[in-house]
């Protein structure tokens, strides 16, 4: 990841992720069909995008609920403790296309709104857990799942 993704705002922290994810992501139609194994864990390209993907919904959901000052609903994500069918599945381009608009989109709604936040807002956050600001921060690990399957060109 670049600097300016650990350095910078709470907004380019989440659209830096994201760009790293998709720089990697644009190397796995040449993957051969074998997961990495990571860490205990198996991961291949669907399911590192569908890993990012589950992470910014989580996280959003979150941060919806507590600035209208409702309790976060519990997620059911087996996380990456599962490995689907279609994670198994060729990584062409058009799922590269697919994923690009996605978590382009995603990482854009979470810009928006934390760009609106006030720096109060997103230090001294309502409700439990991190602050706003920490939770943007806590979605860089999101590299993680991407990372796993490393850079294929």
């Amino acid at each position: 990841m670049n600097e300016n993704t650990q350095t910078g705002t709470p907004s380019t922290a989440v659209t830096g992720m994201v760009d790293h994810v998709l720089a990697l992501a644009a190397t796995w139609t040449r993957w051969d069909g074998e997961p990495a194994h990571v860490d205990g864990r198996i991961y291949t390209p669907h399911k590192a995008i569908r890993r990012v993907a589950d992470h910014l919904v989580d996280h959003l959901a979150e941060m919806e609920a507590r600035l209208v000052g409702e309790e976060p609903q519990p997620d059911h994500w087996h996380a990456s403790l599962i490995t689907t069918g279609a994670d198994l599945a060729p990584f062409t381009p058009q799922d590269l296309d697919e994923a690009r608009s996605r978590l382009t989109r995603l990482a854009r709604v979470w810009a928006n709104r934390l760009d609106t936040l006030t720096d109060e807002q997103l230090d001294d956050s309502p409700g439990e857990g991190w602050s706003f600001r920490e939770l943007a921060r806590h979605l860089t690990e999101s590299v993680y799942y991407a990372d796993a399957v490393g850079d294929l060109s």
